[in-house]
């Protein structure tokens, strides 16, 4: 004997069950609690009762449609600042030399996040450090960008290619630093904002300013290396090309003739 439901509901002909709960965020999120359920109460159910299904709705639901929206839209945005980069630069390759750092963004959010969870003041990646990451993409090239518009003038100027690097990457030190260190103290009053209703948007804060910092420390290596790289490999390619074969004397004098 037991307690039964006082009314039975069904979808698609199967009966239903709601299982409802708040959380307390400044303990714990949403994320989290569903990550412990399925490492063990969830597999304990369904490996009890074979016919159990679960599905995820409400905030969950939208968060994963949210999240299934915005992976095209974030492939389109990447075509979109590829094609605003190849224009002005008349290269096809050189915008992947500037956008590699973009996956450091997301390096940086992670590591970004993690070290504010150690002081409590993030819980984890949510939904809004996904789109703080997004937004990153769209500034950690900047960077990239004004340095390697000063390696092309100063290649066109008629200096060898590492020394073009080098200066570049030198007389662009101080701005894209001073660049990235203002966008990062500017993010930091609502990163370490312990307010209610700041905590929506501290993680995507977090993404931003942390992607941006991390992004700018790997701008100065990976955008000067790859463009040595590129350069390399334009080299090898010229000359992997064969040779017109030399004339022969009888055909110079026909030619002549």
């Amino acid at each position: 004997l037991g307690t039964g439901f006082s009314s039975i509901r069904r979808a698609d002909r199967r009966r239903v069950v709601n299982v409802t709960a708040d959380v307390d965020r400044d303990r714990t999120t949403a994320n989290q609690v569903l990550a412990d359920m399925r490492s063990g109460p969830l597999q304990e159910v369904q490996r009890d009762h074979p016919r159990v299904t679960m599905r995820l709705e409400g905030a969950q639901r939208e968060q994963g449609e949210s999240m299934a929206s915005l992976a095209p839209l974030f492939l389109v945005a990447l075509f979109v600042i590829y094609a605003l980069l190849a224009i002005p630069l008349r290269s096809y390759v050189q915008p992947f030399v500037i956008m590699s750092v973009i996956p450091y963004a997301f390096v940086g959010a992670v590591l970004g996040h993690l070290l504010l969870q150690q002081f409590g003041l993030v819980k984890g990646l949510a939904m809004m450090s996904i789109q703080g990451v997004i937004a990153a993409a769209g500034v950690v090239v900047n960077s990239s960008l004004v340095l390697v518009h000063a390696i092309n003038d100063r290649s066109e100027q008629g200096m060898k290619l590492k020394e073009a690097v080098i200066e570049a990457a030198a007389r662009r030190f101080r701005p894209i630093v001073l660049t990235s260190l203002t966008t990062f103290v500017g993010l930091s009053p609502l990163m370490l904002n312990r307010s209610v209703q700041a905590q929506f948007l501290v993680p995507m804060a977090c993404s931003l300013a942390f992607g941006v910092l991390m992004s700018t420390v790997i701008t100065l290596f990976v955008v000067p290396s790859g463009y040595v790289i590129l350069e390399d490999l334009r080299n090898l390619r010229k000359r992997g090309r064969p040779k017109a074969p030399a004339s022969t004397s009888l055909e110079s004098e026909i030619r002549a003739a």
